[in-house]
């Protein structure tokens, strides 16, 4: 099984950038999208590919955040949101197989200054006692633009950006309270030593130098890691301040 996961920063304007051509490129089983900016009704016919079920949770503040998830096999149930979380950000879905759940979040941004670092932290906190549950009754893959970058190998600049935005402590350790709650971020595992980035700023020619950070993810639960066959992050994909990131694994 393929799956996929891409902050598309706009998917309208994205789709506009060869979005369609990668989306039909990759051919994933799964294909998650974060950062749509759009409601439910401004899904043009071209945004719902053939042979895909379609899963949305808008944010209610039009042109913000929101989630979206492709999936070729109809799960048995879909759980827009998180218990405890009333927000209405669009941040979370959730889908259910019959042999795993399938988890598709955007971590909210601390901002500048870390002005919403403790809604952040509450916000992980509810998000892990959610995947802990779902683990509880079937291993889980998680996916998402996570906002953060865990360790100094996941990002250019580690010193000049320890207490900013997606690199301070506390969210580095909320990272590691998930590792340590039961899951794997599969690329890390898979490729120890490897040195590549999921996002760079539009500013300073960042993705031209390369100076990036690594924020997108595939999580699984520890007790599927033998069952991943490869994780990926496709860096040489446009369209977006994010490239994709993808997970192959076999559940059968």
């Amino acid at each position: 099984m393929k799956c996929v996961s891409w902050n598309v920063n706009g998917l309208r304007a994205c789709m506009k950038k060869g979005f369609m051509d990668f989306f039909q490129e990759v051919d994933a089983d799964i294909f998650a999208i974060q950062e749509t900016k759009m409601q439910l009704e401004q899904l043009e016919e071209t945004m719902k590919p053939q042979g895909y079920h379609l899963y949305m949770n808008s944010a209610e503040k039009k042109g913000y955040s929101g989630t979206l998830v492709y999936t070729k096999k109809e799960p048995i149930q879909c759980i827009y949101g998180i218990e405890g979380d009333d927000t209405k950000e669009g941040r979370v879905i959730t889908l259910e197989y019959e042999d795993f759940y399938f988890v598709c979040a955007y971590v909210p941004n601390s901002k500048d200054g870390l002005t919403r670092l403790p809604f952040r932290v509450m916000w992980e906190d509810l998000l892990r006692n959610h995947l802990k549950k779902l683990d509880e009754k079937k291993p889980v893959i998680y996916t998402g633009d996570l906002n953060v970058a865990h360790e100094e190998i996941d990002i250019k600049n580690p010193q000049a950006n320890r207490k900013n935005a997606g690199f301070s402590d506390e969210e580095r350790n909320k990272m590691s309270e998930l590792l340590e709650a039961g899951f794997t971020d599969t690329f890390r595992s898979l490729y120890p030593d490897t040195v590549k980035y999921s996002w760079w700023s539009y500013r300073f020619k960042a993705r031209e130098r390369n100076a990036g950070w690594r924020i997108d993810y595939f999580f699984v639960s520890n007790r599927i890691r033998q069952n991943v066959k490869d994780a990926m992050i496709y860096d040489q994909i446009q369209g977006s301040d994010h490239c994709p990131v993808g997970l192959d694994i076999s559940l059968l």
